[in-house]
């Protein structure tokens, strides 16, 4: 029996808004668990769809498996320098403290850039390794979306990220690392490591894995085959600013040789589809027209993506081009969610339902050019935001959203929360009373989550672009310390520093 300290600690920055991710929005019970220190990882995480849920349930039964912490920001603004040493600090002293120790697992995002660092992981991985020597294997699980770098591959001995966008695999992911950890206890630190960048950056609405070629790249992924340890493919998160942002492919093995051979040929897989990562979008008023039409016809609903407000992507939730666009289209039988606004929520709460309310809804945070929608809304329902999900990405979570409230204007309905938190769930919708498979419309503010929930639900699925934080276009973005020679997007121009 192995003694294997785990911990976590998730953000993935967006580095182009203006907000700061604190140490009390680590601290804080959202659509996520809080931040919980020894025993309480295993009672927050032990039985909900994270990497590290997947990993306590292949080895606690085995191994002597000692918690340390566990905390995920989401996405949002840059990580402060309060709240990253905090963090991280509390994970290499209690890691210190539950020495000696056989392994290390870390349940990380690996987009993570602080006001010092702008590899949060690499840093992390850095004080992890002077904590345990250099004999400790220190196995990690990734997100699809990190964008990884030379410290986080030389650090470590296994690497395993997500296969899928939507992230349904995550329980699998940290089953996979568990495996691997398995291995490197019986075999000991493998010396073959490789990293390949890519040299575009692809957007997120281009990266998903339902549909190639994203789909045949993770087909490639390996574990545990011949002398590999892990063949992994992560396609980046491009609105953090960093020298390293964008896809990789790495390679852990028990050779040099076969580490690269490994990379080389996922990497030639890569290259070789660089011109078919590509999604098609329209404007906020022609997806809307579009959508009334398929509507009129159509026994399902039609998926409206706004993809520039996701806050999984670091958006704030409440910009409301899309809302605008449908009201003033006089859209029949849509609804959109999730639109944050405490306010809002606070005031419907004390008014009641059925009362007729008149609100700025949303627009307080921006972008330049992002307003509130001034309207009377009827309220049709009210809700306190806690409740469990249910659905393939986040299910088996029991989230607090804070007050939520339905309020309708005209033929179109909006589902406000009091906290940010994207549209990859049905549950929210439910609990306030709305089927989502008996929409006519469905705004919903997620770039890819919500097709693993509501595309099987769909007549249609249409992105829309309406201003937001999240620039769905990476060659609109005033990068400052990324690399020179990566072009922006598959087959976009070149990035000069």
């Amino acid at each position: 029996m192995a003694r294997i300290a785990i911990a976590g600690f998730q953000h993935e920055t967006n580095c182009f808004v203006d907000s700061r991710t604190d140490f009390s929005y680590f601290a804080s019970h959202r659509d996520r668990p809080p931040l919980v220190y020894g025993d309480e990882v295993l009672t927050w995480l032990s039985d909900t769809s994270f990497a590290i849920t997947g990993f306590i349930r292949a080895m606690r039964s085995s191994h002597d498996l000692v918690p340390l912490l566990w905390t995920s920001g989401g996405a949002g603004g840059m990580v402060t320098r309060d709240a990253f040493e905090r963090i991280a600090g509390s994970i290499v002293g209690l890691l210190s403290q539950a020495m000696p120790l056989d392994a290390v697992y870390l349940d990380l995002h690996g987009a993570m850039v602080t006001d010092d660092f702008e590899d949060g992981e690499g840093e992390l991985l850095r004080r992890v390794r002077a904590a345990v020597g250099e004999q400790v294997p220190i196995v990690i699980s990734l997100d699809y979306h990190a964008n990884v770098t030379p410290e986080m591959v030389q650090l470590t001995d296994g690497l395993i990220a997500y296969r899928t966008y939507p992230h349904v695999d995550r329980i699998e992911t940290g089953g996979y690392a568990a495996q691997v950890c398995e291995t490197l206890l019986a075999r000991g630190r493998p010396t073959g490591r490789a990293l390949r960048k890519l040299p575009f950056l692809i957007p997120l609405n281009g990266q998903c894995t339902m549909v190639d070629p994203s789909q045949h790249v993770v087909s490639l992924s390996q574990v545990l085959e011949k002398e590999v340890v892990n063949l992994s493919y992560l396609a980046g998160f491009p609105p953090s600013d960093l020298h390293w942002c964008g896809p990789s492919v790495i390679a852990h093995a028990w050779t040099q040789d076969a580490a690269d051979r490994a990379a080389d040929v996922m990497f030639d897989a890569i290259v070789e589809r660089e011109g078919q990562f590509a999604e098609e979008m329209f404007s906020p008023q022609e997806g809307v027209a579009r959508a009334i039409a398929i509507a009129q016809t159509a026994n399902r609903p039609v998926v409206l993506a706004d993809t520039q407000d996701n806050p999984g992507c670091g958006g704030t939730a409440d910009a409301t081009g899309l809302l605008k666009a449908l009201v003033a289209a006089d859209a029949q039988g849509a609804v959109m969610g999730l639109l944050c606004d405490a306010q809002a929520a606070a005031a419907a709460h004390a008014a009641g339902v059925g009362q007729l309310l008149t609100l700025d809804l949303g627009g307080r945070s921006g972008p330049q050019g992002v307003t509130p929608f001034s309207a009377s809304f009827t309220i049709e329902a009210l809700g306190s935001g806690q409740f469990m999900t249910t659905g393939a990405v986040t299910g088996g979570r029991q989230v607090d959203l804070g007050l939520m409230a339905l309020l309708r204007v005209g033929g179109v309905r909006v589902a406000v929360t009091s906290k940010r938190a994207q549209a990859y769930d049905q549950a929210p919708f439910r609990h306030l009373g709305v089927e989502p498979a008996a929409q006519k419309i469905l705004a919903l503010k997620s770039t890819c989550h919500y097709r693993a929930e509501f595309e099987p639900l769909a007549e249609a699925v249409l992105v829309v672009l309406a201003p937001g934080y999240y620039g769905a276009d990476p060659s609109d973005y005033p990068f400052r310390k990324l690399r020179s020679g990566v072009r922006l997007k598959p087959l976009g121009r070149v990035h000069t520093s």
